[in-house]
């Protein structure tokens, strides 16, 4: 899988995630920081701490940790295969 791809099928899986049911193409700001997160963070736990804080410092609202942490290790299947393959 190219990078472009990969971070195609990043971008797919968070704008499938409504978490504050807004719709797909609410989330631009805080997709482009779970993407800029995920270069740095390698671990499910970490990377959902960090999703949770993005997303609630934008709306103000709490996330179940819980939603957060199948959403990184959605993100972290798709990176972690990506990397395999080249």
């Amino acid at each position: 899988m190219q990078t472009q791809e990969m971070n195609l099928a990043l971008v797919k899986v968070l704008r499938n995630w409504d978490p504050f049911n807004q719709g797909e193409d609410f989330y631009d700001p805080e997709i482009a920081d779970c993407m800029i997160a995920m270069r740095d963070i390698e671990n499910s736990k970490d990377l959902a701490r960090k999703i949770k804080e993005i997303y609630e410092f934008s709306f103000e609202e709490a996330l179940a940790y819980d939603e957060c942490l199948k959403i990184a290790e959605k993100l972290l299947t798709i990176k972690n295969n990506a990397s395999c393959s080249f």
